[in-house]
């Protein structure tokens, strides 16, 4: 059988990618194989020639705690989750209105649903009028949270299907016609490198895909009071009501990536060692190939790359969010609302914790409202006491009705201040009228 004539076999140039194909791409190749956790059967996809080998290796190799990954592999040992973005992120302050409990910086969960809560458009939230005419500081939103559901200490939730697992035929076509190019002209040299790109890439991505995606939070303690507190951010409050099993999942609850190999993960090791083995041999191999071969390549490192990208462009924080959301809360109610002032919001989210101790509710009042002037003090002290006064659970009636709050100089202040009294009366008058309508 006559063998045919390489393409380009006369040319002087030479491309001597193989020292570039090790690093590029590693970033997006790594943000990409996170979407494993996320779909349906997308560890079995990842059989295609993919740049950043090296890379890849690296980050990877970091995942083990052993002596010999921590020599191949220095650096800090991280955890699974926070290499893939299923953890790390911080949330805002929770306050305890019954138990007490601060948290100064919440967990993943508390982030994504503080980031869902800011992110219900503003058509769907209701814009509170305010009691007095043209009074308007600063804009704040209010999201009640109504949590109906608890959660399992641990489960698994149930992965996406993703329309477009199809996608992933493009780069392992492109590998497989690639290395067949590179057969038909006997260019072994870039033929094999191709085709261990390929097994080295199927491989981690399989191994790195049969983490399994848990939810975990720590059981709370029997007749432990209701779990209502806020979750305090400067742009935004969130407010949750429910018993403490149904709060605990949001302040102290997980993700994770449970492996069969922990604590140790030697089977990503073992990945991170055949990555490094394909990069080494890439640049001792790839420069023996035709100029055609070279070509042929770097053709299925462009492709494999333009769908990592793809793949890495997703919104894994949406994807978790919406397994918050429906799966771990079952879809929990929501509230929104917006209000001119953040004085009338404090009062807003005190009638929402509300009934709870008068002490409790001030605690909450100064972490939202930490004034502390002769005017603020008598202006909460009010406030607390008509919150807590059973007197004021019931429905207001509608206007035209005598208002909640008389400002009057018994407390001998100065006029200025008293105008600033009969101001702050007129926000907690706005969030009184909004709460009973």
């Amino acid at each position: 059988m006559m063998i045919p004539t390489i393409p380009l076999k006369d040319s002087q140039f030479n491309l001597d990618i193989s020292g570039v194909a090790g690093f590029f791409g590693g970033d997006v190749a790594v943000s990409a194989m996170a979407t494993v956790h996320i779909y349906q059967g997308r560890r079995w996809l990842g059989w295609y020639n993919s740049p950043g080998s090296y890379e890849i290796a690296k980050r990877y190799g970091q995942l083990g705690r052993s002596r010999f990954w921590d020599g191949l592999y220095p650096g800090i040992n991280v955890d699974p989750a926070v290499l893939f973005e299923l953890d790390g992120m911080r949330g805002p302050t929770y306050r305890g209105v019954h138990s007490g409990t601060i948290i100064s910086k919440t967990g993943h969960l508390a982030h994504l649903l503080f980031q869902e809560c800011k992110d219900i458009p503003q058509s769907k939230a209701c814009e509170v009028p305010h009691h007095l005419p043209n009074r308007r500081t600063r804009p704040i939103a209010v999201t009640v949270v109504d949590l109906h559901h608890t959660p399992s200490s641990e489960q698994h939730p149930r992965l996406f299907r993703n329309a477009t697992s199809p996608l992933a035929s493009i780069p392992i076509l492109a590998s497989v016609a690639t290395s067949v190019a590179c057969a038909v002209y006997q260019d072994w040299f870039c033929f094999s490198m191709i085709v261990l790109g390929m097994i080295s890439s199927g491989l981690s991505c399989y191994v790195v895909g049969t983490g399994r995606f848990t939810f975990t939070h720590p059981r709370h303690a029997e007749g432990a009071p209701p779990g209502d507190g806020v979750l305090i951010a400067e742009e935004e409050i969130v407010v949750l009501r429910g018993v403490e099993g149904a709060v605990t999942p949001i302040t102290r609850g997980q993700f994770s990536l449970k492996f069969t190999s922990e604590p140790e993960y030697h089977n990503i090791g073992a990945c991170s060692m055949l990555l490094t083995a394909q990069f080494l041999a890439q640049l001792l191999l790839v420069p023996q190939g035709e100029i055609f071969g070279q070509i042929m390549f770097l053709c299925s490192l462009a492709v494999s790359w333009m769908y990592n990208s793809y793949l890495s462009s997703l919104d894994r924080e949406s994807f978790q969010r919406r397994i918050l959301m429906d799966q771990i809360l079952r879809k929990p109610i929501t509230h929104k609302y917006t209000f001119g002032t953040r004085t009338s919001m404090a009062v807003f989210v005190l009638l929402s914790l509300a009934p709870a101790e008068p002490e409790a509710l001030r605690k909450v009042l100064n972490d939202l409202l930490p004034n502390e002037t002769p005017v603020w003090k008598i202006w909460k002290t009010e406030i607390i006491e008509k919150v807590c006064n059973p007197t004021y659970t019931e429905k207001i009636p509608s206007d035209p009705r005598p208002p909640l709050f008389q400002c009057d100089l018994e407390h001998g202040l100065k006029p200025n201040d008293a105008q600033l009294l009969s101001t702050l009366y007129g926000d907690a008058e706005t969030a009184f009228k909004q709460y009973y309508r």
